[in-house]
């Protein structure tokens, strides 16, 4: 499988799946990679995307995962039902806002993890990116094994990095937050 900067954030995200989890929704899952691993861990798995060509392919995929084609944005959530909500590079394609929503459908302890794509506005940010291009290089040069990659829908991200943690010090009281090296920022809110 060629380099894909989500998935080299798998192991950090599965460590954030609180001890005990039983139920899981994996939003914006694309063809599933990451709600099958899940799935995998013994957790009962609803998936979502906005993708109709994306839920197709997950749903030709051998696994136990329920997916459903539907808008985030505008999905109703049963409340209270997951213990592990996960999103993973596609937060940045609805309002923020929506975050609100996901919060909601947590159960009391459960955990939100977003792996989240933000736009550079800091010298931070443009350190980060400098570190980060020559060992993305590598990474793919090392990565290249003749398989296609996925094509994925990509939206630019809006939100710098400030207005994301603003938003959810109003949203996510006592969410952490913390930038990753691939273009990425790591959000963990406990219920």
């Amino acid at each position: 499988m060629a380099f894909n900067h989500n998935d080299h954030y798998h192991p950090l995200l599965l460590k954030q799946i609180p001890e005990g989890a039983g139920t899981a929704l994996d939003v914006g899952c694309g063809t599933g990679r990451f709600a099958r691993l899940l799935a995998g861990r013994g957790l009962e798995v609803d998936a979502i995307d906005s993708s109709p060509e994306a839920i197709e392919m997950a749903r030709s995929l051998p696994g136990s995962v329920r997916y459903e084609q539907a808008d985030i944005a505008l999905a109703e959530l049963p409340s209270g039902r997951y213990d592990f909500v996960s999103c993973l590079a596609s937060i940045h394609h609805v309002p923020f806002e929506t975050v609100s929503l996901l919060r909601g459908s947590l159960a009391p302890g459960g955990v939100l993890a977003i792996l989240g794509c933000y736009r550079e506005s800091t010298p931070a940010d443009y350190a980060t990116s400098l570190c980060a291009v020559p060992v993305n290089a590598v990474a793919r040069l090392l990565s290249r094994t003749g398989a296609k990659e996925e094509e994925m829908v990509v939206a630019k991200a809006m939100m710098t990095l400030p207005e994301i943690k603003a938003e959810a010090a109003t949203l996510l009281p006592g969410a952490s937050i913390r930038r990753l090296l691939f273009w990425r920022y790591l959000l963990v809110y406990r219920a």
